[in-house]
């Protein structure tokens, strides 16, 4: 992953929490904190880990690619537009070209956009906003995942607050409209070698001269390049009618191409490599600002000054399932822990190829183990869980993170003491909640799974 996609999922988990409130987060924050590094490094590792745990990293594989696909068919649309502007411009030689109106057609909508470009990326800083959109919105469509509509939002402010959106913006247009003069270049060439074209200029309310001089300082700067240009007798000559003489053919279609190119083709070629610069440049400077609310909040749970016991935070809305970070090859062995146990016998008699891990019950413990476990994860493991608690978030939040440090795991949830009762309620909300994390649950230790792997 790019450091640019690292910092726009960490901007979509901020957008996400400020809409939708809090995520659980009580592992990625412990994750983060065990990574070390700066703040910024913290809430990036953090971020990482709940993209991925949410389905927003997949989501953005997608956007990625609904974005290169978008990509394609808006360089399709150029080139058979600019082929279009092309033939529209010269014709089918039938008639003689009017070299003006030519012109206009192959130049004038690329050169009243160029110019309202400039002018926005002068004035406004906002440019190529409704090419963006398009670009955007195929993306969205084509990536073909409800999160992907999380991405753009959080990619346009990310960029916007480093003013680095012109830039991409402006590479993109540009691009696309360097492919379309290419193009309408490229088919002006071809049917110049291809057929015969004769050239004209007509006027009603215009002198001659006025052409002379426009046609003359038209083609100085293509003239510097090699181009040729009409000779004043040729362009007052070709007032009168297309003229039937091979060099005035010639000089004419030299004359428009150089023209076109110079006109048409250079200044998006020197502004889409411009923008490239600049976006590059920039990028590499992009950084979190930790002064914004959803960063700032995040300062004492990374990098807390104490550590405080209990739960602060309002219960999640769901419970996302259980995926093991850890394969068959990776570990080893079987282990039996619990959590917060009162007043029972611990640990039972248990197989010496069974470890206890003792009872959970302080933050000490927890934090002790899971060190361990992500050391020497076991291939199984069971949790022993005592059903007349409450499901609380932590501790589902505990056994979640347990269960990520071992290839397989199964919850014992212990059967009431002589003389007592479970709540039958409570044990409903145990099983609800086990079964949100996809985590297997019996009401007797899974003694025979935990010695061979099977039942």
């Amino acid at each position: 992953m790019t450091a640019l996609q690292n910092l726009w999922l960490t901007e979509t988990i901020r957008l996400r929490e400020e809409h939708a409130g809090p995520l659980e987060d009580q592992e990625a924050n412990r994750l983060a904190r065990a990574a070390g590094g700066d703040l910024s490094t913290r809430i990036r590792h953090r971020a990482r880990w709940l993209a991925e745990r949410d389905g927003l990293t997949q989501a953005l594989r997608h956007w990625l690619q609904g974005a290169r696909l978008a990509l394609i068919v808006l360089a399709v649309l150029a080139i058979v537009s600019g082929a279009g502007l092309g033939f529209a411009a010269l014709g089918d030689g039938q008639t003689p070209v009017n070299v003006f109106w030519a012109l206009g057609s192959l130049l004038g909508l690329n050169l009243i956009l160029l110019v309202g470009w400039v002018l926005g990326l002068i004035f406004a800083g906002e440019q190529g906003a409704a090419l963006g959109r398009l670009w955007l919105w195929l993306s969205e469509k084509l990536a073909r995942d409800a999160k992907a509509a999380q991405l753009a939002p959080a990619l346009l402010l990310l960029l916007q607050r480093h003013k680095l959106n012109r830039w991409a913006l402006g590479a993109l247009v540009n691009g696309v409209w360097l492919l379309a003069m290419l193009s309408a270049l490229v088919i002006l060439l071809m049917l110049m070698a291809t057929r015969r074209y004769g050239f004209v200029w007509e006027t009603t309310l215009l002198g001659s001269e006025t052409f002379v001089a426009m046609t003359r300082g038209l083609g100085a700067l293509p003239a510097l390049l090699g181009f040729s240009v009409p000779s004043v007798e040729m362009i007052r000559a070709s007032g009168d009618g297309a003229l039937d003489i091979e060099s005035a053919r010639q000089a004419w279609a030299a004359w428009l191409v150089g023209v076109l190119l110079v006109y048409g083709v250079l200044p998006r070629l020197g502004l889409a490599l411009l923008c490239l610069w600049r976006w590059r440049r920039g990028r590499a400077t992009l950084h979190l600002d930790l002064n914004l609310p959803g960063y700032a909040q995040l300062r004492e749970r990374l990098m807390p000054s104490s550590e405080r016991l209990g739960v602060n935070d309002a219960a999640p809305a769901q419970l996302h399932p259980i995926e093991s970070a850890v394969g068959a090859m990776d570990s080893d062995g079987a282990l039996l822990v619990a959590i917060e146990l009162d007043d029972r016998p611990w640990p039972p008699k248990l197989p010496d190829t069974v470890k206890s891990a003792g009872i959970l019950d302080s933050r000490e413990s927890r934090h002790k183990l899971l060190e361990q476990l992500s050391r020497f994860p076991p291939a199984r493991l069971a949790i022993a869980c005592d059903p007349r608690r409450s499901p609380d978030r932590g501790s589902l939040a505990l056994i979640a993170e347990l269960a990520r440090s071992a290839s397989a795991t199964r919850v014992w949830l212990l059967q009431a003491p002589l003389g007592e009762a479970l709540d039958a309620e409570r044990l409903g909300d145990w099983h609800n909640a086990l079964q949100q994390l996809q985590l297997p649950f019996a009401d007797c230790m899974p003694l025979n799974w935990l010695e061979t792997g099977h039942d």
